[in-house]
């Protein structure tokens, strides 16, 4: 199997002797490299990766888990390009950020506010830190094994 993967992707392999002059052991995030060296998407739709080479990809990982949708789904492409014409990053307040704050509350009965992060390593420090002042206890329970962002205090088991 790994010769065939070596064998299908020499654009991956190019890059990834690019990647690691530049980038520590060739990647951005250590959870991306994976032996002998991680192949490098072109681009992404529904449930489909497309690396450099041509090759195509269940992703069983989607974006970290956060893409539920799938890669581009039209709806949401369509919505984003519409967002692009009127601002990207404002840096304030802004009513959809009331709206969809409204419809996770009314859509989820335990949760009676909601506070929106940059990343789920953010979201991880901050349910962590919550959850500790809440309970006064200090141990967490995760996922044995996976990925729960950059937080070193959730690296733990972490392969």
């Amino acid at each position: 199997m790994l010769n065939s993967y070596v064998s299908k992707t020499s654009k991956s392999k190019a890059l990834y002797e690019r990647a690691k002059k530049v980038l520590p052991a060739g990647v951005s995030y250590a959870i991306r490299y994976f032996e002998p060296y991680p192949f490098y998407t072109a681009r992404a739709e529904g449930s489909k990766l497309f690396d450099v080479d041509g090759n195509e990809y269940v992703d069983f990982w989607l974006g970290h888990t956060a893409l539920i949708l799938g890669h581009s789904p039209p709806a949401v492409v369509e919505a984003v390009r519409k967002q692009l014409e009127r601002g990207t990053h404002f840096g304030t307040s802004h009513e959809l950020e009331v709206k969809l704050a409204e419809k996770v509350v009314e859509m989820v009965p335990s949760a009676e506010m909601v506070r929106f992060t940059n990343s789920g390593t953010e979201a991880n420090m901050y349910a962590t830190r919550l959850t500790r002042a809440y309970t006064g206890k200090n141990k967490i329970a995760k996922f044995e094994g996976g990925w729960h962002g950059g937080y070193d205090a959730l690296h733990k088991g972490v392969r």
